[in-house]
């Protein structure tokens, strides 16, 4: 089926943001610190590494089928499907979204994405009042944020993630969005090359390992943040740490911002490939 006006624009815009991605040139304080990090990683015994990211993609697996399960999930699920039903009242199913046109699946999606954008505006902000609990949770509420969006927007574009293979899809996604912006074509090549080479879109064939050490700069950003954190919040405004509330805000309100653009130009990309085929 050929695409229309609409879809083919949509596309030349998703083409554009892929060319910028691919494009991505590091500098030389970036290319010296990732060498820095993958050194100071390999001093570790071979076997610690492997245990290490063996524990991590666990965590995600097992976090990703905690959220996907979850009856927020379900609610979220079927409040996209009653927003669809607005637009088409025969949708019966995630599949059936597809039956939608760019424009109506956008405006769903932007829902998710303003919500889940506040959602993390808001953690980052009370992380920034400087509290040890808050601190300690900031990483795994950030992480079940992004999942969670990453989930809603693929279900949005009619993917449901409870497959082996849209399971792989969205960890992939959310791996290669919270990756740095030099190592992100790499990501986007695997999940083009997993489109490509697989036949079969319910199990996933390809390899199962998600993290490795380009992935842990995420996670030290995060702890830089609380350092930083930690550093300004005595500094009050009306009995408020203004500047630390907002380096938290800012910083994982970005971070959302960035996963869900992501998430947004490959879920697209994948509806209109499939128009194309249909």
């Amino acid at each position: 089926m050929p695409l229309s006006e609409r879809e083919t624009k949509v596309l030349n815009e998703i083409r554009e943001w892929e060319k910028h991605l691919v494009n991505y040139e590091a500098n030389d304080l970036q290319l010296t610190y990732e060498k820095y990090l993958e050194r100071s990683f390999a001093l570790l015994p071979e076997k610690f590494q492997h245990q290490f990211f063996s524990v991590i993609d666990s965590w995600l697996f097992h976090l990703h089928g905690m959220i996907q399960g979850s009856q927020i999930q379900m609610d979220a699920k079927e409040r996209i499907l009653a927003s669809g039903r607005v637009f088409n009242k025969d949708l019966q199913k995630i599949e059936d979204l597809r039956k939608l046109d760019i424009d109506q699946l956008q405006y769903i999606a932007m829902q998710q994405i303003a919500r889940h954008r506040l959602y993390s505006f808001a953690q980052g902000g009370l992380a920034g009042t400087g509290g040890t609990l808050l601190l300690g949770t900031d990483i795994p509420a950030m992480a079940v944020i992004n999942l969670r969006a990453v989930q809603l927007i693929a279900m949005t574009y009619g993917f449901e993630v409870n497959t082996p293979y849209e399971m792989m899809s969205s960890l992939r996604v959310f791996h290669t969005a919270t990756l740095p912006p030099r190592l992100q074509k790499q990501g986007w090549a695997i999940l083009m090359n997993d489109l490509a080479s697989s036949n079969d879109r319910y199990f996933y064939e390809g390899t199962e390992e998600i993290t490795d050490v380009t992935w842990l700069e995420q996670p030290i950003q995060q702890l830089f943040k609380a350092m930083v954190i930690m550093l300004f919040r005595k500094r009050i405004i009306q009995g408020i740490p203004v500047v630390s509330m907002a380096i938290g805000a800012g910083t994982n309100y970005q971070l959302t911002r960035k996963v869900t653009e992501f998430a947004q130009n490959y879920y697209q990309l994948r509806y209109l490939n499939q128009k194309e085929e249909m």
